[in-house]
């Protein structure tokens, strides 16, 4: 059955019907006329009874349907047995157990009764990151008693894991992190957990804990950092007093949660432009840590986000993303929809003497850098509204304008003078 079927013999009915009401109409008009006239109005509308039944005689009414009445399923089972035999891929890293590393503060010092976390970074086995998950990484934690501790892995899909443990009593713990069955560098770890009254105050020591719409926390406390905390020997005796404003976010992939937050910047409209490389998207909040805008959809064409690390934000109030993995720079306005610049037609080198007059065709530009940038990791904007961009794979620098057109670039690989080394 097509979608047309209906539309036919809708049509097809319709002409039967007009054809059956002028047929109607012409026998009633004769009618009417041969036994109410007149001789005389006989013969006066005769001729006019003639054509009307003539033309009626001579149409041609769609007697027979147009469209016919199968239908019919037939059961297609070789698709399904392909979909079947393409069900699953084969997953592998070439991260080994030995080059692969373990950092944060939950090697270091641990409190009962809260939570502690520390991340893996997966390497090769000539110590170079590894860029993919889904790795066989075991955590065991083992309590003072000998006892296993609750331990949690969160794979973050780009080489590294988080791991989470929390400590229900005091003593030594040993921390074993197992990498396809072999223990990576360092491992096991050890460390001790303390009571939370044992442990001095620290910004992370909050009064106030405010829910934000977005599902984060919103935390605040002005607090004084004890002298042992200083680098110094000596004793200070007017510590500095540092402020927490507020901590916005939570781990997660809704509005106003992160998982790997890349690049951070300000606008003069008073909002916060946060870049989250491992959810393909941008976040934007208020000077408040109120959610506002979260745009962004993963892929690797035009308007598409695939490893957003650097943002900033212009004099016009558009956000300006550096894409690692896609290897441009994008535009978006404050609204979160994707611009196209404009850069002059035929024009693809740095501005010079052979550069082309202003006054010429326009193309679009919709992914600023590309196959100039191998590796972009941070942008910003200066005061003439050019775009610099610190290419991390070429060390390298790029500075373009706004259209896109690339203004000159310095830097290579290296330890000298206006060399970089990524």
């Amino acid at each position: 059955v097509t979608s047309t079927s209906p539309q036919v013999l809708q049509a097809q009915l319709e002409a039967l019907r007009q054809g059956q009401e002028n047929i109607l109409s012409s026998c009633a008009f004769t009618e009417q006329a041969l036994h109410h006239g007149t001789a005389p109005e006989v013969l006066l509308v005769k001729k006019q009874m003639s054509e009307r039944l003539s033309a009626l005689a001579s149409q041609d009414f769609p007697e027979h349907p147009h469209e016919n009445a199968q239908l019919d399923f037939v059961v297609e089972t070789e698709g399904v047995r392909k979909s079947i035999l393409n069900l699953g891929v084969l997953i592998t890293t070439s991260a080994t157990a030995h080059k692969t590393v373990a950092t944060g503060e939950g090697l270091r010092h641990a409190v009962v009764g809260q939570p502690c976390s520390l991340s893996v970074t997966t390497k090769d086995k000539d110590g170079e990151l590894v860029r993919s998950g889904s790795a066989s990484l075991r955590f065991q934690v083992t309590a003072p008693d000998g006892g296993a501790a609750e331990a949690e892995v969160l794979d973050n899909k780009n080489g590294t894991y988080e791991l989470l443990y929390t400590p229900r009593a005091e003593g030594d713990f040993v921390l074993s992190i197992l990498l396809y069955g072999q223990p990576i560098r360092g491992s096991p770890f050890r460390v001790r957990a303390v009571k939370a009254c044992d442990v001095p105050p620290s910004p992370d020591d909050v009064k106030r804990r405010v829910k934000s719409p977005s599902g984060g926390h919103i935390r605040q406390k002005a607090v004084r950092r004890p002298s042992s905390m200083y680098s110094s020997g000596k004793k200070k005796e007017n510590p500095i007093e540092d402020e927490l404003i507020f901590r916005v976010g939570t781990r997660g992939r809704e509005k106003g949660e992160f998982t790997n937050l890349q690049g951070i910047s300000t606008s003069s409209a008073g909002r916060i432009v946060v870049a989250d490389s491992n959810n393909q998207c941008v976040q934007v909040f208020s000077n408040e840590g109120q959610f506002r805008l979260r745009f962004g959809v993963r892929g690797r064409s035009p308007g598409q986000l695939q490893r957003p690390t650097g943002v900033t934000v212009d004099m016009n109030g558009d956000i300006i993303i550096a894409d690692y993995d896609n290897r441009w720079v994008s535009i978006f306005s404050p609204e979160g929809k994707f611009k196209v610049s404009g850069a002059p037609a035929g024009d693809t080198g740095l501005l010079g003497p052979r550069a082309l007059p202003h006054p010429c065709p326009l193309l679009p530009q919709t992914k600023i850098g590309a196959g100039r940038l191998m590796g972009p990791k941070g942008v910003a904007v200066d005061r003439n509204g050019h775009i610099i961009v610190v290419d991390n794979k070429a060390c390298c620098v790029f500075i373009f304008q706004s259209n896109g057109k690339l203004v000159t670039k310095f830097g290579s690989r290296g330890t000298a003078e206006r060399q970089f080394a990524g």
